[in-house]
């Protein structure tokens, strides 16, 4: 069949519609070719809030326009820092007994193993704030804002190890291929900046002297979405983005021509074959070319008080570290990012927990603390949601040798903290219940579909409405569950 004849069968009625709406595509080439041409007087920096979104408007209200979310690959220790449990201090060794397991699954890692001794942290707790959080000394930067947090210690999951529990939290499913949640964001709200993505990922350095999970493009990827509304990564030394600068011999002024001949190009075989794909490529195009000015600007911290420098700690002036990359998360917050994802790995601590957890909250937990202390001085975290948070917990029985001084923990779905602070969440409040292994969850679970929901709820977006059809079926980030968690709402 004639390819051209075999398209026009195989249209969506996406397609259908934009080809049949007369000029609307040469709009879009000019808006992104001149932002200035639609732009309100005065704003020509930005274009309106929904600018590439599907989304009309919100749904409803949002009280967060923007997210930063900070993802500790690995899977924290609950235990060690948030979840105190000091009834585990008398059962020191002792067997985990099977009225707690109740039959629940082992990872391959341990369930050889001949016994399963009860681990107690070794780390002291103490209650802070109004909230009278118990915080682990691990953190003491993040026990000073407890009054700012929702700190929810029932989150849980069905994934059991990282990968496939890392692509369920970030895409709503364990199976790889759909879009993540920054992506979601991106196609339903669009972007308030034209100069730089909806969409940024961070990867930080870590202390902790071990191998680290991998973390493949497909967690801030868009799946079967536009490819537009996939994240784009900032690299920590060189180009920002590779490619993104110019090649010897070739100006700016040639680029912009290059590109005006191209986008033209691209806008013909959009008119004849209506693929989007084409689209999304005209709009990668000008944002590049875009981003060469505003990106060398957001990563230079010179305009940065010392005060504000000394808040992040030592590191923070160092790149690719987690220190640096959360006031990065601050300045693209300034400038209208909706999402920005930062990733920490390290934290998949099977044995020496004691050791490289010090490492790992030494690397998180003064730049966590500042980046929600920054944003509340500038008045930012009422309208940004900031998330803490791994793909699942870490058990209360030891994996290896267990010593007073000595142990390591394997991975636990069962149930896991968060912390969300800004953007909507009540502050200072301690949401959930374990029971006193931390093993099982006796009050108020939060499912991974529940977070989501609750985190597209603050952003004005109802979870079962922002869908997209894929293969005959509409699908949506939370899949076919998810609970709003409004008790953790103002």
């Amino acid at each position: 069949m004639d390819p051209r004849r075999e398209n026009e069968l195989i249209q969506t009625r996406r397609q259908f519609f934009g080809r049949a709406s007369t000029g609307i595509g040469s709009v879009a080439l000019a808006s992104l070719l001149n932002p200035q041409l639609l732009a309100n007087s005065g704003k020509t920096e930005t274009v309106p809030s929904t600018s590439g979104g599907i989304l009309a408007q919100p749904h409803h209200k949002p009280t967060a326009k923007r997210v930063i979310y900070l993802f500790m690959s690995g899977a924290p220790s609950q235990l060690d820092t948030f979840d105190y449990k000091p009834k585990m201090g008398d059962l020191f060794d002792e067997d985990l007994p099977d009225s707690v397991r109740m039959g629940q699954r082992f990872t391959t890692m341990t369930s050889g193993q001949a016994r399963f001794p009860v681990a107690p942290s070794m780390f002291k707790f103490q209650q802070y704030g109004e909230s009278q959080a118990w915080v682990s000394e691990l953190l003491p930067h993040t026990a000073g804002i407890v009054d700012d947090l929702a700190i929810i210690k029932t989150v849980h999951t069905e994934a059991i190890n990282h990968d496939p529990a890392i692509t369920y939290i970030q895409t709503g499913s364990q199976l790889p291929g759909r879009p993540s949640m920054g992506a979601w964001l991106s196609y339903g709200l669009g972007s308030a900046n034209a100069d730089l993505p909806a969409f940024v990922v961070l990867h930080s350095k870590w202390s902790a002297k071990r191998d680290a999970q991998a973390l493949y493009a497909r967690l801030w990827g868009s799946g079967w979405l536009p490819s537009r509304h996939q994240g784009v990564s900032l690299r920590s030394s060189g180009d920002p983005v590779l490619y993104l600068s110019n090649p010897g011999g070739v100006s700016r002024e040639t680029r912009r021509r290059m590109l005006d001949t191209l986008a033209a190009l691209n806008q013909q075989q959009y008119n004849e074959f209506g693929d989007p794909e084409i689209t999304a490529r005209i709009a990668q195009y000008e944002m590049a070319y875009r981003m060469q000015r505003s990106v060398p600007e957001l990563m230079d911290f010179s305009d940065e008080s010392k005060k504000t420098l000394e808040m992040y700690g030592p590191d923070v002036e160092k790149p690719g570290t987690f220190a640096a990359n959360c006031l990065l998360a601050r300045r693209l917050a300034e400038r209208d990012v909706n999402f920005v994802q930062i990733f920490h790995r390290g934290w998949d601590q099977h044995g020496n927990l004691p050791g490289d957890i010090r490492l790992q909250c030494g690397d998180i937990d003064q730049a966590s603390a500042a980046l929600v202390t920054d944003l509340k001085q500038r008045g930012m975290l009422d309208d940004t949601l900031v998330v803490w948070g791994g793909e699942f917990g870490r058990t209360i029985y030891c994996q290896g040798k267990l010593t007073k001084t000595n142990y390591g923990r394997d991975h636990h779905p069962r149930c896991f903290t968060i912390w969300m602070a800004g953007g909507g969440v009540k502050p200072g409040i301690v949401y959930g219940e374990t029971d006193d292994f931390s093993y099982n969850i006796t009050e108020n679970p939060v499912h991974i579909h529940d977070l989501n929901a609750t985190i597209l709820h603050c952003l004005g977006i109802d979870h079962e409405r922002l869908t997209f059809r894929f293969q005959g079926r509409d699908f949506r980030l939370t899949d076919v569950e998810g609970n709003v968690v409004h008790d953790v709402l103002v």
